[in-house]
């Protein structure tokens, strides 16, 4: 089994959601959520993790409504998904 991100649940989410994915070999992986235009808002993984399933909450609870992106890299795998936060 290869690398996967799972969509966002729940997804409409306030103020908290669960990002779920899946490594096949241990490896630094890092986990960043972006707004539309691209800016930064917050690292939630940047740290080595042995293979296997993994989850990471996100909490939004300060953040206006509207339309996030959420983006895993591990090694030369990178997958970019897309959540809207609604309050």
């Amino acid at each position: 089994e290869g690398f996967y991100l799972s969509q966002n649940y729940p997804n409409p989410f306030n103020p908290e959601t669960i990002i779920r994915y899946h490594t096949p070999s241990a490896g630094a992986v890092s986990i960043k959520v972006y707004d539309q235009i691209g800016n930064l808002i917050k690292v939630l993984v940047n740290e080595q993790q042995p293979p296997g399933e993994h989850s990471v909450a996100f909490d939004a609870g300060k953040l206006a409504s509207g339309v996030y992106f959420y983006r895993i890299s591990v090694g030369n795998f990178s997958e970019t998904k897309k959540m809207l936060l609604l309050r």
